[in-house]
């Protein structure tokens, strides 16, 4: 599938890095994370956010669960995104997505709260579940102590955050809780893998499905893998309803693998009633929302995202 220019050059040369390291069946998390973190670091880093940023935590179900907020100005108090990074529920940090949650903060114009989830396989699924859900339940309960306004509350991700947004979207509205937007960047939403994508983009670009399949070892491991797959705090696509869910931005990109199962639960939703705004960003890989320094195709995804979170707290 061709790129976008602009992509393509970034590509060449991550993927030439990358070859100069172990392959996939043999790295190690630890590995992968540190070449992640590299990764974002090449990537460039984030505006300044007038209202400054700070380190907190949140009490989570196996303790107190790391966060970075993020504030627009001293005006509180600020409606507010909480955020789930991607890495495949293995891989990436408060750090690693820090230039996002910053570009997001100030554009959107409302806090940014980035949750530090537990990571697998030292916490298998649904450690990651556990925690996000108990950080949307302490923002709604809570989040005044932080001068946020739990009255308009969203969230997002991208990737396995995206998976991670759409499940919660799905426990808030079993709870009772509402949310203003779940804002889904090519989510991982259906782990059957029987989508086209699948095959199309099987050796990527950056995201391959032997990587996704490496994720999925560690996050729930062989003994659990096909009981997993069909659970929906793994799948949310196999929910029992979507109605009555938070609005929607969704994002996928052309040459994903996720690309079908995104592009199927916007559809989901939209049937179920739930608005959706769906772009398609043709001729862009996984990891799109990471590269804002790199493409405009990137530019225009965080704007997109901005654009919907503020519109969703008007």
């Amino acid at each position: 599938m061709a790129l976008q220019a602009d992509t393509q050059a970034f590509i060449e040369v991550v993927e030439a890095a990358r070859a100069e390291g172990p392959s996939v069946a043999e790295q190690t998390p630890e590995f992968s994370r540190d070449r992640y973190q590299a990764l974002a670091h090449i990537l460039g880093e984030g505006p300044e956010v007038p209202g400054g940023v700070a380190d907190t935590e949140i009490p989570g179900p196996a303790g107190p669960i790391p966060a970075r907020i993020y504030r627009p100005n001293a005006e509180g108090p600020h409606p507010v995104l909480v955020f789930f990074h991607g890495g495949g529920f293995v891989i990436g940090d408060l750090d690693t997505h820090d230039k996002e949650c910053r570009l997001l903060c100030t554009k959107a114009q409302c806090a940014v709260i980035a949750i530090d989830y537990r990571l697998a396989p030292e916490a298998r699924f649904p450690a990651a579940v556990e925690d996000c859900w108990a950080a949307v339940q302490w923002v709604k309960a809570s989040g005044s102590e932080l001068d946020l306004d739990t009255n308009r509350v969203a969230v997002g991700g991208d990737s396995a955050g995206g998976n991670l947004a759409a499940v919660t979207a799905l426990m808030a509205r079993d709870a009772g809780l509402d949310l203003k937007l779940q804002m889904l960047v090519y989510p991982a939403t259906d782990a059957s893998q029987h989508y086209e994508s699948f095959s199309e983009n099987e050796a990527g670009p950056l995201l391959t499905v032997e990587v996704i399949d490496w994720f999925w070892s560690h996050y729930v491991g062989p003994e659990l893998k096909e009981g997993v797959r069909n659970d929906w705090r793994f799948s949310p696509a196999l929910a029992a309803n979507h109605e009555d869910l938070a609005p929607a931005y969704v994002a996928t990109c052309s040459a994903d693998p996720l690309r079908d199962e995104g592009n199927a639960y916007a559809e989901t939703l939209s049937l179920a009633g739930v608005p959706v705004k769906h772009s398609l960003f043709e001729g862009e890989p996984h990891l799109l929302f990471q590269m804002f320094h790199t493409c405009e195709g990137a530019k225009r995804l965080i704007e997109e995202c901005a654009a919907a979170v503020a519109a969703a707290f008007e």
